[in-house]
């Protein structure tokens, strides 16, 4: 008979944690010494001389570069040290490490084609330093129609998604509802909501209120068709078994077909939140005197196109930090579904 040597569970853990840590130290290495690579660009290249006016915020830039780089160096530093708690640093951000060492070289090709070298025709392709300057000049105007922006997208899409929630779960449940619901969807729903841009500028008092019209509009049709199929689809034997035990209409929909479309009515609020911010930006851009769309209009107005990059940044940030803050309201309304819900 053949010996075979067992591993102990505590040593097989011990050589996995060793692996991830090295992992780590590896990744963290890796962005650290790309980022410290477009410092160095940053630093020792000189610049082309383009216009008349000496660039602002050069220093600030490289800064910034250097700063990450020694948190990052800091970061692996602390991950070869024991105990392993000190690794966590490193391990918290070891997902992003890829996306980090991109950043540094899109970075790095960024400064080469627009400062270093001028392929670019300026003021169309600005370098990241006048990136770093419209974010340090034109703060208090960007921050104000960031604010702008956050409370018409909050009403429009508390309104819509409210009111297409109900409507969604009225016509799944009622076929008679359904009747004369379902033509106004089929002729409304192909209909963009930017085309009924003049017309909500007629019938409401303010551009501010037909904006959140528009907004609330787009929200409702995906969250109304979402919702209703939901509802829909729910098996019958659900019903079947809620009204054997005595169960009454309302706690049908309430306790059976309501929780049963939930994953159908997160898919409704995720598309109706794309669709409502496109429609934000356009709305701000026709009517609206404020907000991210009017900064972008007034930004290419004036030729100011680093203060328009920073607000589409801006912009790509804050719908970002949206949809991972309703994904984060899934998971925890739909925990008892875990595991049923793959996306």
């Amino acid at each position: 008979m053949t010996a075979r040597t067992i591993t102990p569970a505590g040593s097989r853990i011990d050589a996995e944690h060793a692996a991830a840590r090295a992992g780590y130290w590896r990744s963290g290495l890796v962005a650290a010494l790309a980022w410290a690579l477009l410092y160095a660009l940053m630093k020792l290249v000189p610049n082309q001389v383009v216009g008349f006016a000496e660039p602002l915020y050069v220093a600030q830039t490289d800064a910034i570069a250097l700063i990450i780089a020694a948190a990052l160096f800091v970061a692996v530093v602390l991950s070869r040290l024991d105990p392993p708690v000190i690794g966590r640093p490193l391990r918290a951000i070891h997902p992003a490490g890829p996306w980090l060492i991109a950043l540094a070289i899109l970075f790095g090709l960024w400064e080469l084609v627009t400062a270093k070298l001028s392929l670019l025709p300026a003021p169309f392709f600005a370098p990241p330093n006048a990136l770093v300057e419209a974010y340090a000049t034109d703060w208090y105007r960007l921050g104000d129609s960031v604010l702008h922006s956050l409370r018409l997208l909050a009403f429009g899409f508390a309104l819509g998604a409210v009111s297409g929630f109900c409507t969604g779960v009225a016509i799944g449940w009622s076929r008679g509802l359904g009747y004369w619901v379902h033509p106004i969807l089929r002729f409304l729903g192909p209909v963009p909501s930017t085309a009924l841009l003049p017309l909500s500028l007629y019938f409401f008092p303010s551009s501010f209120s037909a904006a959140i019209f528009l907004i609330a509009l787009a929200t409702w049709f995906p969250v109304t068709v979402l919702t209703w199929s939901g509802v829909a689809s729910v098996d019958t034997a659900y019903y079947d078994v809620a009204r054997t035990l005595g169960a009454k209409p309302r706690f049908l929909i309430l306790r059976v077909a309501v929780p049963a479309a939930l994953p159908h009515v997160f898919v409704g609020l995720f598309m109706g939140l794309g669709a409502s911010f496109s429609v934000l930006v356009a709305a701000e851009m026709m009517g609206v005197k404020a907000g991210l769309g009017w900064y972008l209009q007034w930004a290419q107005g004036w030729a100011a196109y680093p203060n328009m990059y920073a607000a589409l940044i801006v912009m790509a940030l804050i719908f970002s930090t949206l949809i991972t803050a309703l994904f984060s309201v899934r998971d925890r309304l739909l925990a008892w579904q875990k595991g049923a819900v793959k996306w």
